[in-house]
């Protein structure tokens, strides 16, 4: 006998009253992502590199997916004050932090309280490229390679001095790490930033950088200063000219900013994948490519977030151990 129509009229609302019930527990990713602009967080201050690389990176993937990538610059603490905001964040795929090799596998070693895990807090989603630098010496001293310039520090021990852009910074731990590994003697002198760092150098006041490419490529030109090496595995397409540090004295010496995304901890595992094969496509468009070296930066080889998060696991146990071992700290 069919249903009276009240009672079918019922049994229909208390489906629909199911089913929307049901939607509502399912997570926001579980409608096409990305549905709404999505905040790219970069704990470092706009005009710097990571800014710069950021937004080269978050037009292309706006323009692949037709959803805005927001870039918002929350500097301070050495990164870790952006880097705290993006773990507070729901893991939705809506807030993502773009960040460095400074947050995720320095800063954590230097601080006696960090206030993240960087591994626990964390989901790693995609290395997207890496930076290496230039090793500049003012044209005052008396040497034109990397051997040279071991050998007259080993002659003048003590008596050079090298620059960075602040305690604990990939500056100053790429200098220690030559240091260390060439027996070296010579005094740190810390700046804020490297901007002061090349005037001093220029001057002769300091004798040893290791700057970004962009950043002393205009001084090497105008001869200014003198490039020694770069400090990635491979040349720079920048100075094809100069040798890497390896190649020119120091066997297996490499040092890159790595430019990684993370999300919150808790995100999905089919929401990273989606996000890692979107950004990992934008790297390999050649525009965004062309637009990196003019950076001093290179697309990472499309890989996946557990490659990635191996990769950062390696640089901070080799920066923690450096870290130790120089006991240095950001005092």
């Amino acid at each position: 006998m069919p249903l009276a129509r009240p009672a079918l009229l019922r049994s229909l609302a208390a489906a629909c009253l199911a089913a929307c019930a049901l939607a509502a527990q399912l997570p926001a990713h579980a409608q096409a992502w990305p549905a709404k602009p999505v905040r790219l967080v970069v704990p470092f201050p706009a005009g710097g590199a990571t800014d710069t690389v950021a937004r080269v990176v978050a037009q292309q993937v706006s323009s692949e997916l037709g959803q805005q990538f927001i870039v918002e610059n929350k500097a301070g603490a050495g990164g870790t004050l952006g880097a705290s905001e993006g773990m507070r964040a729901a893991p939705d795929g809506y807030t993502l932090v773009f960040t460095t090799s400074s947050t995720h596998a320095i800063s954590p070693h230097l601080m006696a309280r960090p206030p993240y895990d960087p591994v626990k807090d964390f989901t790693p989603i995609a290395h997207v490229a890496d930076a290496a630098s230039v090793l500049l010496v003012p044209p005052t001293l008396p040497v034109k390679t990397v051997a040279e310039l071991i050998a007259h520090a080993k002659a003048h021990p003590g008596e050079l001095n090298y620059a960075s852009s602040g305690n604990g910074t990939i500056v100053h731990l790429t200098t220690e790490a030559f240091r260390s590994q060439a027996g070296l003697q010579m005094q740190h002198v810390p700046y804020k930033g490297t901007g002061p760092a090349l005037t001093d150098l220029a001057a002769g006041n300091v004798q040893v950088l290791f700057d970004s490419i962009p950043t002393g490529l205009p001084h090497v030109r105008s001869g200014r200063l003198k490039a020694l090496a770069v400090t990635g595995e491979k040349r720079s397409p920048l100075m094809p000219e100069l040798p890497t540090v390896a190649e020119a004295g120091l066997p297996g010496f490499s040092s890159v900013t790595w430019f990684g995304l993370y999300g919150p901890a808790k995100l999905s595992p089919e929401l990273v994948r989606q996000i890692n094969a979107a950004f990992n496509k934008a790297m390999r468009a050649p525009e965004v490519g062309a637009k990196l070296a003019q950076l001093g930066a290179e697309p990472a080889a499309a890989g996946s977030p557990d490659a990635f998060a191996a990769m950062v696991a390696k640089d901070s146990q080799r920066w923690g151990q450096l870290i130790r071992d120089r006991k240095i700290t950001i005092d």
